[in-house]
């Protein structure tokens, strides 16, 4: 199933989120959740922006990988970086921090650089529902970020200068009221 896309303004948005409770089935949820994704076009997808509170983001970097022009353009950390993240509470984040252009799936044609630690430890659930502590580096780090932001309640547009806040003001309003251009299915506020 193809959920909608909740879009920027929206107060799910801003919620941090509940862990799952024990005995939740997540395997169709994670399922639907990449297929609205993939649908969208995005390399991460987390619960509120599908409207749910739950603390769930599935993550797929292959995109990223299949559109480099060369072997050597190829993002080591994205190779089988397929996953979904239950109940996740990030560890640690080290190393340097270094900027990206972000965009997200809930703020269309909205990008800006974020600037990120390089290293993240996370410690989550699989939708087998067994426990996993891992250590991701470079964009598989950068997405888990982006990800763990929405279900805490963050938005990359969170990270920017007051100045450039300011300079996308009206495109972000025009956002909350529908005035967007997406190739997928948007639920606004």
């Amino acid at each position: 199933m193809i959920y909608p896309i909740v879009a920027y303004g929206a107060p799910v948005l801003r919620k941090v989120c509940i862990d799952f409770p024990e005995g939740f089935d997540v395997k169709k949820l994670s399922e639907d959740m990449f297929e609205t994704m993939y649908a969208a076009s995005g390399v991460g997808l987390a619960g509120p922006q599908i409207g749910i509170q739950y603390r769930i983001f599935v993550v797929d970097g292959q995109p990223i990988n299949n559109g480099a022009e060369s072997d050597d353009e190829i993002d080591p950390s994205l190779v089988d970086f397929k996953k979904t993240f239950i109940n996740a509470k990030i560890i640690e984040e080290t190393g340097e921090k270094w900027p990206y252009e972000e965009g997200c799936l809930s703020i269309p044609g909205i990008r800006a650089d974020v600037y990120r630690k390089d290293t993240v430890k996370i410690k989550y659930f699989d939708v087998d529902m067994v426990e996993h502590t891992e250590t991701y580096t470079g964009m598989a780090a950068r997405i888990i970020q982006h990800e763990y932001d929405h279900i805490e309640g963050v938005l990359f547009t969170d990270y920017l200068a007051p100045l450039k806040k300011q300079m996308l003001k009206k495109r972000l309003t025009n956002i909350q009221k529908g005035i967007v251009d997406a190739d997928y299915r948007m639920k606004f506020a």
